[in-house]
């Protein structure tokens, strides 16, 4: 299945090797999916920030900025950033441990050969885009 990509968030995986590529792309998915999946979250404004592919719940404003791409310009590694003034990071430190690795208080981090661990991330994804409604 070919997935259409806006511009923007196209250019920068092409800029990536093929395996990054196909994980970030897996992990936009997941992004849009959970945000699909719950009316509280609305609608997903996908952009760029700080040349990273961003998306945000703009209409409803129930959350906060999750960002991918690859992580400390690795070719084996990407994360999803949120951002670092939020306790987003040790809340899911808190529930997933022994399931997810992190980078300091801003990133979830993955390894392009590992398989994501959907449920947890898709929770860690959904506790970002409503981040405003707790």
């Amino acid at each position: 299945m070919t997935v259409k990509l806006p511009l923007q968030t196209q250019q920068v995986l092409d800029g990536l090797s093929e395996p990054l590529a196909k994980r970030l792309t897996a992990l936009r998915i997941l992004i849009l999916k959970t945000a699909s999946e719950n009316t509280a979250i609305g609608p997903i404004e996908e952009t760029l920030k700080w040349g990273e592919p961003a998306y945000l719940p703009s209409t409803t404003k129930s959350g906060t900025t999750i960002r991918i791409n690859r992580h400390q310009k690795s070719d084996r590694k990407y994360a999803f950033y949120v951002n670092c003034q939020t306790d987003l990071v040790e809340r899911y430190k808190e529930l997933y441990d022994d399931v997810l690795k992190f980078d300091g208080k801003r990133a979830v981090t993955f390894d392009v050969e590992d398989d994501i661990p959907v449920d947890a991330v898709k929770h860690c994804i959904a506790m970002a885009l409503t981040y405003h409604l707790k």
